[in-house]
């Protein structure tokens, strides 16, 4: 949720915000409405609530007709401060409701625009020449089902479209992958977690992501959980409601869990193989920290997933997103898109979002300052996810159907340098 307080005095700077991504500025005087109203009632309420505390010392001290009258003014204020307390507390939730639906506000610098308007920042590697290698180019479905590592067809039979089983050494691959990731932030300051992957409604909507993307989430109604599509949402809840103390630094978790998303509306998208599937792991880095840290720890992640996609020898580059394709808790947010060499395409791997003070607004998490308390920061980033086998084996493939293993990640395959086709 953004500052109230700049809302009612900058009000154009959350109006302007509202445009760049693409959303109605009207509901930035909704907003200042609904909170002019609840503030008005909460000054009503506590009008009447004083004048009844006061009556009730005269009671004590009155006798006679003049205590009846009293008591009968007291019975009447009693009436009318819990009226009061009940419109003060629905305006209350009213202007809440509101600023919630007001999408976090983009940083200096964000571009305008929708999907297609983001900046280039860097390109990092050279894609392969595959045709003067004499290769014929296979899409990631064909090399895994020739390593028999991917199993799309009983995935279907078991479960429907868009899942898949990772068979043998396609999930120890998953596995490499992620075991890379997690030791990567161990060594950079995380501590390793496994999260829940059901939560409770106030945790989901406390991240941001009941809004526009609500329908990409699985619901539990029986159960009333949601199944994340991210440990984000787990590790933005762990510390809800809580004051941290952040003088050593920021707070700094590594998450693995698996992962589920309905990806509807993306029909006919990447329905080949496991690029867009419903269930696929992660692990993604999470940070609690100052406000004022928060775009250099956002720089600092990226740094991170860059490292990582160059230790497995991907060609990528790395995007600034366009203020239209932000989620609503993000006030920027990088991608990095590894090289497709099947679709001549860059296809996003991971991402990184600084989430400034939106999330920890909703979820009440906040840190001691000299003047009270002060709502910390969030930031999110990917480091490794299922999704990387995709550009593992189209970018390593070999003309004879192996796939060249990068050295970050033999270690963690027994010393396998090259993964040779099932015969």
């Amino acid at each position: 949720m953004i500052d109230l307080k700049l809302l009612r005095t900058d009000p154009d700077v959350v109006r302007d915000s509202q445009r760049s991504r693409g959303d109605d500025p009207a509901v930035v005087d909704e907003v200042l409405a609904a909170d002019a109203a609840n503030r008005a009632a909460l000054k009503e309420f506590e009008v009447a609530r004083a004048e009844q505390k006061a009556i009730g010392k005269d009671v004590a001290r009155a006798q006679g007709e003049e205590k009846q009258a009293l008591l009968a003014r007291t019975k009447d204020l009693a009436a009318r401060v819990k009226e009061l307390q009940a419109t003060a507390d629905a305006a209350s939730a009213r202007a809440v409701e509101l600023a919630r639906s007001l999408g976090n506000i983009p940083e200096p610098g964000v571009p305008a625009g929708g999907e297609d308007d983001f900046a280039v920042l860097r390109h990092v590697g050279t894609p392969r020449d595959f045709a003067a290698e004499g290769i014929e180019v296979q899409d990631h479905l064909a090399i895994g089902e020739g390593l028999k590592a991917i199993d799309m067809e009983r995935g279907a039979k078991v479960s429907g479209a868009r899942f898949y089983f990772l068979t043998g050494i396609g999930a120890r691959l998953e596995l490499a992958v992620l075991n890379a990731a997690m030791d990567l932030a161990y060594r950079r300051g995380f501590s390793p977690m496994i999260t829940p992957t059901l939560v409770r409604p106030d945790t989901m909507a406390g991240t941001g992501f009941l809004g526009k993307h609500a329908e990409e989430i699985y619901y539990l109604e029986r159960d009333d959980l949601y199944l994340v599509g991210t440990s984000e949402v787990a590790l933005a809840g762990y510390h809800a409601d809580e004051i941290l103390d952040l003088t050593d630094g920021p707070l700094r978790y590594a998450g693995w869990s698996a992962c589920y998303r309905r990806e509807a509306g993306s029909a006919g998208r990447d329905t080949r193989g496991i690029i867009r599937v419903h269930q696929f792991h992660k692990v993604e880095m999470f940070a609690y920290a100052h406000a004022e840290d928060a775009a250099a720890e956002h720089a600092r992640f990226l740094s991170i997933e860059e490292e990582m996609l160059q230790a497995l020898e991907l060609p990528y580059r790395v995007i600034d997103t366009a203020a239209g394709d932000l989620g609503s808790s993000a006030a920027r947010k990088f991608d990095c898109e590894a090289w497709l060499p099947s679709q001549e395409r860059w296809m996003e791997v991971t991402s990184t979002s600084n989430c400034t003070t939106y999330q920890a607004r909703r979820l009440n998490t906040r840190e001691r300052a000299e003047s009270g308390t002060l709502p910390v920061a969030t930031i999110n980033g990917t480091i490794g996810t299922t999704r990387w086998i995709v550009a593992l084996l189209e970018n390593h493939q070999q003309a004879d159907g192996s796939v060249h293993v990068p050295e970050v990640l033999r270690p963690y395959l027994g010393g396998v340098e090259v993964l040779e086709p099932v015969r």
